[in-house]
């Protein structure tokens, strides 16, 4: 039976979720002065807070702070049961900023709720986390389910590629201790109807590459036709790297091949869920989606590298934009790798193509952040029959299994840190549930689901920890 109800977590940790939805923490990356701000020291110290009005028999919350970096909170939980392992649990609570013009009800930081779900920036990428996390520990030892030692660790750069987080686990190895289980909770879900476990995360490139030609704008009557157009040299630049007419990234260095396995897993899910991809997008009537079947967009959407031009730079909004040969154009590239490229490596060849010999010898400049992808490890049996407990307890409904296009840098990290560890990664980020873009949602379902399915996974680490 769960341990948990839709009305355990309305009592006891929705409005203080709610709270934090009207929290604007921006990430670094999008709030260049959020230390000024105070918002994610904001939305740090109200979760730390919410922590220690837990009921826990051994129970420690620290606010970790390094000179020049986000904040950390860290939640020990220490064990009910015997074993001297750790099980590390991981959220974020740093956000994406609003994007555009949410539906007309909506704001990005006035959380509104409508039935069971609720609609505000963070609260599903990945808000809810840090209190999943707590509720399911609180309920396990309310209902006298040992569990082993726990941390709980919620960063606040994740979306801005986890750039403090090396830090703060070389200062929290001794404190984490021997990890042997690893659950993220930051991750995606296909429907609503089960848990839904990631098996590989795609790498990310986050490229700015800005195109100068002249030091002040120019009159177009006056300039265009002798100084060639930092747009058009943009536009070479990118042919370089994309092919403009199927999106194929065009670089060894950023391919690789699909591993047959997950050819086949995409060839099931296909089976099961028919174009569930497709089925999920917004698209506009008519637009003929990227892919030749529901399998391929799987594929493409797990193992694909691709490029997307997600900001520009040095272009007026049409209301103000004079006749002018602009001085400088600017392009934000977000690129996706497959879970087995190495991003440095791939982030290098990316610089490479773009900057050598420049048309016209115009002025380039490139910036990248690079982020490997993942692949999880092999389950041990203990942990294939309890995610098969856990979702059938939760959801009665076995678990999915499937690959997610995002980036989650912690993975990598923990990973090579702790090459034997276990890993679960879950989430609540079903259909319509708009990470990063306008009206994000979270079901509130979903994630009572997912903290009861993680008791079930603590329980069964804490018995095999035992035997």
């Amino acid at each position: 039976m769960p341990a948990l109800s839709l009305i355990d977590f309305e009592r006891d940790a929705l409005d203080t979720l709610l709270t934090y939805a009207a929290i604007p923490c921006l990430s670094p990356d999008y709030d260049a002065q959020w230390a000024e701000h105070g918002y994610i020291d904001a939305a740090t110290e109200l979760l730390a807070t919410w922590a220690r009005e837990r009921t826990f028999a051994n129970v420690d919350v620290t606010v970790h702070r390094l000179k020049g970096r986000t904040p950390v909170l860290v939640v020990t939980v220490e064990a009910t049961a015997a074993g001297t392992a750790t099980a590390v649990l991981y959220g974020h609570l740093d956000k994406q900023p609003p994007l555009g013009d949410w539906s007309d009800g909506l704001e990005p930081f006035t959380p509104v709720r409508r039935g069971d779900r609720v609609y505000a920036r963070g609260v599903a990428d990945d808000g809810y986390s840090a209190f999943a996390a707590l509720l399911a520990l609180e309920a396990m030892e309310a209902n006298g389910i040992a569990h082993s030692r726990c941390v709980v660790l919620i960063e606040a750069s994740e979306e801005s590629g986890s750039p403090d987080l090396e830090a703060y686990l070389d200062e929290l190895a001794e404190h984490l201790g021997d990890v042997a289980l690893m659950i993220c909770l930051d991750s995606g879900a296909l429907t609503y109807d089960r848990l839904w476990v990631t098996t590989s995360l795609r790498g990310m490139l986050h490229v700015q590459l800005t195109v100068k030609v002249l030091t002040q704008g120019q009159h177009s009557g006056s300039a265009s036709g002798v100084v060639p157009s930092s747009f058009r040299i943009l536009r070479q630049l990118l042919d370089r790297v994309e092919d403009a007419h199927t999106g194929a990234v065009l670089l060894e260095e950023l391919n690789c091949e699909i591993p047959d396995v997950y050819v086949d897993d995409a060839n099931s899910l296909a089976h099961e869920f028919g174009d569930i991809i497709a089925e999920e997008l917004p698209t506009l009537p008519g637009l003929e989606l990227m892919g030749s079947s529901a399998q391929d967009r799987i594929l493409r959407r797990t193992w694909f590298s691709t490029l997307s031009i997600v900001g520009m730079g040095g272009i007026p909004e049409p209301a103000i934009a004079g006749n002018v040969l602009r001085p400088s154009t600017t392009a934000v590239l977000s690129f996706r790798l497959p879970p087995t490229v190495d991003a440095i490596r791939a982030g290098e060849a990316v610089r490479s193509a773009l900057t050598r010999d420049v048309p016209s010898s115009a002025e380039v400049s490139v910036d990248v952040i690079a982020a490997d992808g993942w692949l999880t490890p092999p389950l041990e049996p203990w942990l294939t029959t309890a995610l098969d407990a856990a979702s059938n307890d939760a959801f009665a409904h076995a678990p999915g299994f499937t690959g997610e296009g995002g980036t989650i840098p912690f993975l990598a990290f923990l990973g090579r840190r702790y090459p034997h560890v276990q890993f679960v990664a879950t989430g609540v980020l079903g259909p319509l549930s708009n990470a990063h873009a306008i009206d994000e949602m979270l079901d509130l379902n979903m994630a009572v689901g997912v903290t009861n399915a993680v008791v079930t996974v603590l329980g069964a680490f804490a018995n095999q920890e035992e035997s």
